[in-house]
């Protein structure tokens, strides 16, 4: 049988400036992996859980986990797609054309974009509507594959330094190449870098998307932290990293998505763009609200308890006068949410999700089963909670039904509300 230890080893320094000098800050309840789905053939095998700690680099100030899981265990047979989600596709049709209308002002007949971790190519698909040749590299094979049999051609491998040198030869340099939600899910985020050198155009940009540290913090979105997610990103030690690397952090931007997220774009050192106000705004925010120091996490670790006593107290009299409860989404930070606050089958009886790829399986660990969204409509529970909370709007609106028909829906975060 296998231990932790033979899939996860810790690491000992910082992985974006290397220091040693490393505080633990957060600890939270150790889960399996927040994507690791099981069907039912499978439910009598023991998943292994690992640790879920924060660190805080004293040097740079970068927060991250230290505990590193293969990762080949965590993405090669991934569940995640962005296309099922109508808010990502149109966050990405947006994103792409505001990307490309600022960093290609010449034009982009012969322009190409590479796109870091692409999953099923939803952003390729929206610069390829914009007349742009397109290039994607996600390591989920299956998900890759269909991707490339759909028109868009993805490379089913980790992006790495070896990896850019072969694309360069194939396919040239790219004028643009994106990341998104994937750049802190690397452990070796100069590797990354060092592979930009290679595949981007003297005056190309690189645009990335990340869950921002400010957002999890004043928000209480702990449940975006799993194993994924290796760094929890701030501006200040995302600027040290580029600067180290020949390249300069040229523009950062609040977006909504996934509860508050940070968008960043980078050149070349004396690229062709300045460097907009927003990157200092931002680090001297960063550094007012104290992300630098200890504390700051203490007094994050009371909120998060404050919001499980409220949402467990709920859950609690919702069963106790013999309400049932079912749930809405199946995302990875709802492996973190359930285990944390205790939430498990004794509670919550199965679980909707919009994907196919999700639908009849079993929530890692606790083994919940995942059924189709219609299903709370021949099945009529009391009370719904949204997991996927950052699409509660819309899961709202396009359930209104289930309202009208006496249903209730519970949003735990960024505050416990009864809809």
């Amino acid at each position: 049988m296998k231990k932790p230890s033979d899939l996860c080893h810790r690491r000992d320094n910082c992985r974006l400036c290397g220091s040693s000098y490393l505080k633990l800050v957060l600890e939270l309840t150790p889960t399996p992996l927040a994507n690791e789905f099981v069907p039912q053939s499978a439910l009598h095998l023991e998943q292994l859980t690992f640790p879920l700690e924060l660190f805080l680099c004293n040097d740079c100030k970068h927060v991250q986990l230290l505990d590193v899981v293969d990762p080949h265990v965590m993405f090669e047979r991934y569940v995640y797609v962005s296309g099922t989600s109508p808010v990502f596709v149109k966050h990405f049709q947006k994103y792409a054309k505001m990307i490309v209308e600022g960093f290609l002002p010449d034009g982009h007949r012969n322009a190409q974009v590479l796109d870091i971790g692409s999953n099923d190519g939803t952003l390729l698909s929206c610069f390829k509507d914009l007349g742009i040749k397109v290039l994607g590299v996600d390591p989920a094979r299956d998900i890759a594959t269909d991707a490339t049999e759909r028109g868009l051609e993805t490379i089913a491998e980790f992006f790495s330094p070896a990896l850019a040198n072969r694309i360069r030869k194939s396919h040239g340099m790219f004028d643009l190449i994106t990341a998104n939600n994937v750049f802190a899910h690397a452990d070796d985020l100069s590797g990354i870098v060092a592979g930009l050198d290679i595949l981007l155009s003297k005056n190309g940009v690189f645009v990335f998307e990340v869950s921002y540290l400010v957002d999890v913090y004043e928000k209480c979105l702990f449940d975006t932290i799993y194993h994924e997610h290796l760094a929890y990103h701030t501006v200040g030690p995302l600027r040290n990293l580029f600067g180290s690397n020949d390249f300069e952090l040229i523009d950062t931007l609040r977006i909504k998505s996934h509860g508050g997220s940070l968008r960043g774009a980078v050149q070349r050192k004396g690229g062709p763009y300045s460097i907009s106000e927003s990157v200092e705004e931002l680090i001297t925010m960063e550094k007012n609200l104290g992300l630098d120091t200890v504390q700051t996490f203490v007094s994050f670790s009371d909120k998060i308890n404050k919001i499980k006593f409220e949402l467990m107290n709920l859950l609690s009299q919702i069963k106790e006068i013999g309400a049932n409860i079912a749930a809405f989404g199946a995302p990875a930070k709802a492996t973190t949410l359930m285990y944390h606050f205790g939430i498990g089958p004794d509670i919550i009886e199965y679980i909707v999700d919009d994907s196919p790829l999700k639908q009849d399986l079993y929530t890692p660990g606790l083994h919940i089963p995942v059924l189709p969204s219609d299903t709370i409509y021949s099945e009529k529970p009391d009370y719904v909670l949204i997991l996927a909370w950052n699409f509660a709007d819309s899961i709202i609106e396009k359930h209104q039904k289930f309202i009208d028909k006496g249903g209730k829906f519970i949003v735990p975060l960024p505050q416990v509300k009864v809809l």
